[in-house]
């Protein structure tokens, strides 16, 4: 059993919140990420400004999270090939996973692979062995700064999921790193599926056979919306559940609705019902939302995943390799 599994079978672990809104906050300029040609690249600042990449970390740290996010979301080469980066992916991977470690110390880092501006079943600009070379790159970058955990985040299509997956599989065996487990979270709209399609029963049908550490939702429009997809994955997976939401849904001025405190009220079915195993923020989150869901989780019991011998199928592996 890895340490990170060890934990989930004592109790929940918080999550950090959202990392660009943080960096939104910090009222950075041109020159911050580099010149007007990286401007907006919020992967650049791992390299032109570190210390405010860990502040933010120490931040979420500081307000009660055992586990932050590496700030890699946009980091597939073919994003950063907007802006002119795209042969800089290892190094700006490496580069915000050592930050996340030295931030961390004994506490958790997972590294995290949002999933691009491309999709193969919905854009299809993108092929499945293209999506798959760009998270062995990424991959290897995250195992070599010393991550934790691998994540694939905010998932829309569960064929980019099953290459960005194949890709992580090469990086780990390449870096002899299959003991470094692989968790999904992916994104369901209001219509009820990821803009893909699928639905929360059928991704997870989908992915069986990559042996996750743990699946969950995040981003979408805020917990309440979430009720019924957390319910129905809770009880049929047989790893660790997450969830991370937005602070509700932005207004015209882009502020974000839910306060720390109504977070934290509408999260507190999902721990009451011992749905969760991991719980944390996205969008609009702030070290404040962090800091209230640390409080609501002390001192309650984790959800036990269901039984693989009841299911018949060995899907996911709390704590072993694939």
């Amino acid at each position: 059993m890895t340490r990170l599994a060890d934990a989930l079978a004592r109790r929940i672990l918080v999550l950090d919140g959202a990392m660009g809104t943080m960096i939104q906050a910090a009222g950075l300029g041109a020159d911050d990420f580099g010149g007007e040609r990286y401007e907006g690249c919020n992967e650049h600042l791992n390299l032109t400004r570190p210390d405010v990449i860990r502040g933010i970390h120490a931040a979420y740290l500081d307000a009660g999270a055992d586990v932050v996010s590496t700030n890699t979301f946009g980091c597939a080469p073919y994003v950063l090939a907007e802006y002119g980066l795209a042969e800089r992916a290892h190094e700006l991977c490496r580069a915000a996973a050592v930050l996340a470690r030295e931030a961390a110390g004994d506490r958790f880092v997972v590294g995290a692979m949002g999933p691009s501006t491309r999709s193969i079943s919905v854009t299809r600009n993108v092929t499945f062995d293209e999506v798959a070379a760009a998270y062995e790159i990424q991959a290897a970058a995250l195992l070599a700064g010393g991550v934790d955990a691998l994540l694939l985040e905010t998932a829309q299509d569960t064929l980019n999921l099953k290459a960005a997956a194949l890709g992580v599989r090469r990086a780990q065996s390449a870096a002899r790193r299959l003991d470094v487990p692989l968790m999904v979270s992916a994104t369901i709209e209001p219509m009820g599926t990821m803009l893909a399609g699928q639905g929360v029963e059928a991704l997870y049908v989908s992915l069986q056979h990559l042996g996750l550490f743990s699946i969950g939702l995040n981003c979408a429009t805020g917990p309440e919306f979430m009720t019924d997809h957390l319910r129905s994955l809770a009880a049929i997976a047989t790893c660790w559940t997450s969830v991370y939401p937005n602070a509700g849904l932005p207004d015209e001025g882009g502020q974000y609705g839910e306060t720390p405190q109504s977070l934290a009220h509408k999260l507190a079915r999902f721990v009451d019902e011992r749905w969760v195993n991991f719980v944390g923020g996205c969008c609009g989150t702030t070290p404040e939302h962090i800091r209230a869901i640390a409080r609501l989780v002390a001192g309650k019991p984790p959800r036990v995943p269901a039984p693989v011998e009841a299911r018949g199928d060995s899907d996911c592996q709390r704590g072993s390799p694939y």
